[in-house]
């Protein structure tokens, strides 16, 4: 028999990310050692269906392994539901998400490990984590309670003030006060805060929705902007800050990789500057003093565990351009995984290549879920 593990990558999914996770798992995919995995691909679309792929993995990145997988999904609904049931292939096309665990229990291929490479909402919020954690099978990444935490920064922001990280001045404010009296927001923000600042959803990633304020008109606009994406917006302080990023790996005994800095093709390093015009630039290691740098790694490897991270996160701090004083803005706790995203080229740099990331992940997922179980009196 082979000794081969199975892994199922998630991909797509219903949030403003959905772009960014196909292109991120495309790469997962390509760097899977095929010697010691089997994979097999799931693909969430906007409207939520759960589709079974074997396509080719370049059609991912394109959008084309939809209409590919819908294709076959339609000629196995053919066969009869005993009869695709019987081969394995429940799992296609309108097949609910629980049909894909099923499928580990029967016929089909069983699934080792699930890496969701789902960004925002619904994928790293702590939603489908919950989901696999019903299902009984090890997921890489964070549970829910530290998915959920490092997708809301607002409340992430609450634990790195009880965990004693230095972090910028911050506002909340509920779209309901914003649609209901958004011309009295700027007068409680500049009793706490100075323009410019940063305008930002509680929860999303990938700088989705995130403005920049120079006056209270701008402030109105991006609070109307940033409500669109969640049902609470942040205003922060605006830090004349290097943008620096730190990945951490582990479970309960994390390792910090060394320190990167971005530089933005934009006056700040949002959706476009990300993943669109291709003109900003990461240096890594980043230019700084070793003890900044030592610095950064300690508040890093702090913010996962506090937050009771697992597997993976990549923390983002800030690095005050005249005082040298570190502080820390957020954590993703799935991270991109693309061809220039800054989590696998961090641990590259600091000897883990990318194959080996994905075969260190997987087995953190599954040694969690082992560590994870309970004895129940029955």
């Amino acid at each position: 028999m082979s000794d081969k593990k199975t892994i199922a990558v998630i991909f797509g999914g219903q949030s403003s990310e959905h772009e960014v996770s196909r292109v991120s798992a495309q790469s997962v995919i390509s760097n899977i050692n095929t010697d010691k995995y089997n994979v097999v691909m799931f693909g969430i679309t906007k409207d939520g269906r759960w589709l079974h792929y074997d396509g080719p993995v370049e059609c991912l990145e394109t959008g084309e392994w939809q209409a590919i997988a819908e294709a076959k999904a339609a000629s196995v609904k053919q066969l009869g539901t005993s009869e695709a049931t019987e081969s394995g292939k429940a799992i296609l096309a309108g097949a609910s998400a629980r049909g894909i665990f099923n499928m580990a229990g029967g016929k089909g291929a069983s699934i080792d490990v699930v890496f969701p490479v789902l960004h925002g909402c619904n994928g790293e919020d702590g939603t489908i984590q919950g989901f696999f954690e019903l299902a009984g099978i090890p997921y890489i990444g964070p549970g829910v309670l530290g998915s959920s935490l490092g997708m809301d920064k607002a409340y992430s922001k609450i634990i790195f003030e009880k965990e004693g990280l230095p972090q910028g001045k911050y506002l909340v404010f509920s779209r309901k006060e914003i649609n209901q009296d958004i011309q009295a927001i700027p007068a409680k923000v500049e009793k706490v805060l100075t323009y410019p600042c940063f305008v930002k959803p509680s929860n999303a990633g990938s700088s989705v929705g995130v403005g920049k304020a120079h006056d209270s008109r701008e402030l109105m606009e991006a609070l109307e902007n940033a409500a669109k994406y969640d049902r609470r917006v942040l205003v922060e302080e605006f830090i004349n800050g290097r943008e620096v990023e730190c990945a951490v790996l582990g479970n309960d005994d994390p390792i910090a990789s060394t320190v990167g800095e971005v530089i933005p093709s934009n006056e700040f390093y949002d959706y476009n500057a990300k993943y669109i015009d291709n003109n900003s630039k990461t240096v890594i290691p980043a230019d700084l003093p070793e003890s900044t740098i030592a610095e950064i790694r300690g508040y890093a490897v702090r913010a996962f565990k506090c937050l009771d991270c697992a597997g993976l996160s990549r923390a983002d701090f800030f690095v005050h351009k005249e005082t040298g004083k570190v502080y820390i803005n957020e954590i993703n706790t799935l991270p991109g995984f693309t061809s220039i995203s800054m989590y696998p080229k961090l641990w590259e740099a600091s000897g883990i290549p990318y194959g080996e990331l994905i075969e260190r992940l997987a087995d953190l997922a599954i040694e969690r879920f082992e560590e994870n179980k309970r004895d129940i009196d029955r």
